[in-house]
């Protein structure tokens, strides 16, 4: 094995567009609300919260995706909890 190959291995880059499976569980901020559907938006992938309350937008929330499509990078989650506040 190069010296490069040994100083790199393990390094991975980050994307823009993280993918999601059906049963993951995040921790992550409500950002805003589509037509009275809460949003989370990780990057530039998106997760609407169909049966989350409506005070949410800019509160961290536990949620469990339950469906994501890698295509379009939009997904729906199930809301679990709220965890946190924003600072702002």
């Amino acid at each position: 094995m190069s010296l490069l190959k040994k100083y790199t291995k393990g390094w991975s880059f980050r994307t823009n567009k993280p993918g999601f499976d059906e049963g993951d569980e995040l921790s992550v901020f409500v950002t805003g609300t589509e037509d009275g559907v809460a949003i989370a938006r990780i990057g530039d992938s998106k997760l609407r919260l169909p049966d989350a309350p409506e005070d949410l937008v800019d509160k961290r929330v536990r949620l469990r995706v339950t469906a994501f499509d890698e295509n379009d990078h939009t997904g729906e989650a199930e809301y679990l909890e709220t965890v946190g506040e924003s600072a702002f």
